[in-house]
């Protein structure tokens, strides 16, 4: 049942948002958005590989599992499968064609995310490491089917 209720929310999501946000506007905050979760990977990324910081690596996990929560679908608008004016997009015409992919990806992503948040809360360096490994094939599997090359 949640599996179909998130679906269809990300169907309408794509379909066309009542967010009512400029195609141009959506690419660069959806960027904003992958852009920031990055930056939390990897500073989870150089606290597992080096002097582990509990706390910060409990930010990072939150950060990352508060922007899987976020709504992000609602950002993949009308007019944003391609780029727009200077405003470049790296999301392939598929994502658009394939919600049913698409949004098993975000779910994944999302599971995984929540996750690593409640790991990196109780968990071990080791089950830290390996569950950022998990989050990190979820973007990968995504980025393969539907990111296009930078």
């Amino acid at each position: 049942m949640m599996k179909k209720i998130a679906l269809a929310a990300f169907a309408f999501a794509v379909a066309g948002s009542a967010l009512a946000i400029e195609p141009d506007k959506a690419i660069k905050t959806r960027q904003a958005g992958y852009a920031y979760i990055g930056w939390n990977m990897n500073k989870i990324k150089d606290n597992v590989e080096g002097t582990y910081n509990q706390a910060e690596v409990i930010k990072a996990a939150n950060a990352i599992a508060a922007i899987a929560n976020s709504g992000m679908g609602a950002l993949y608008v009308k007019g944003s499968e391609k780029d727009v004016g200077n405003v470049k997009t790296y999301v392939k015409p598929e994502f658009f064609s394939k919600p049913q992919d698409a949004a098993k990806y975000a779910q994944a992503f999302t599971k995984e995310a929540d996750e690593l948040a409640r790991i990196a809360a109780v968990g071990t360096v080791a089950e830290v490491k390996a569950q950022h490994g998990k989050v990190g094939g979820t973007c990968k599997a995504c980025h393969d089917d539907f990111k296009m090359k930078n």
